[in-house]
């Protein structure tokens, strides 16, 4: 399953409509949030992997809690909730409030429910991980591999298959943050590619902002 699949499918749908119901956000506006926000995560894991000991404790976090179970069991992704806080926290450090104020600013989703719902997304995101890691039977060395592999991967479904705005949007985050020249910030790589409309990016001349309003303005 790739990312976009993820994304997509059953369980993106599952996250979207947990985080609807639970929030009172349109189910559109949420998957929206999800495209920008799962590479994003993956962006900042590939990074922290670089580092030995950081690649030994995801490997270790993943082998011992997320094995993909999540993926076919959506009463899991509302109870895992504060997991999901705990591994945000890690993940993101310092820059969890910038990484929170900008999606709340791109996505319109008030920045009281955009911590709660990565919360929710981010068990879901580690459980892909994990089951992916499964697959290709790569330990800690291989995760920095294994992480650019599924962002380049969808970054290439994402730019063949521009047929609904969801696939724009991946398109243009994943153009940004899914290639090896990199800032070594995720969110300028990743926000910076789509929020002004990065130059180097074709379909996301007009910016995050545009793209959003063909996805929000419903099916």
């Amino acid at each position: 399953m790739s990312l976009i699949d993820l994304l997509t499918g059953n369980t993106g749908n599952q996250v979207a409509e947990q985080a609807e119901n639970k929030f009172g956000i349109g189910k559109n506006q949420v998957i929206a949030l999800l495209a920008v926000a799962t590479p994003l995560i993956i962006s900042y894991l590939r990074n922290k992997s670089q580092d030995a000991k950081e690649a030994e404790a995801l490997n270790n976090a993943l082998d011992k809690d997320h094995n993909g179970s999540i993926l076919d069991d959506a009463s899991q992704i509302e109870a895992r909730q504060a997991e999901g806080g705990s591994i945000l926290d890690h993940i993101f450090g310092g820059q969890k409030s910038t990484v929170e104020n900008q999606l709340s600013q791109n996505t319109g989703i008030s920045i009281d429910k955009i911590g709660p719902i990565l919360a929710m997304l981010a068990p879901v995101v580690m459980g892909y991980i994990g089951q992916q890691k499964q697959q290709s039977n790569v330990g800690a060395g291989g995760l920095g591999d294994l992480l650019g592999g599924i962002l380049g991967n969808a970054s290439n479904q994402a730019q063949a298959q521009q047929s609904n705005p969801l696939n724009d949007i991946l398109g243009s985050v994943l153009g940004g943050g899914g290639q090896a020249q990199s800032s070594g910030n995720p969110l300028n790589d990743i926000l910076g590619s789509v929020l002004g409309g990065g130059g180097n990016q074709q379909q996301g001349g007009d910016g995050l902002g545009s793209i959003l309003g063909n996805i929000l303005g419903g099916k």
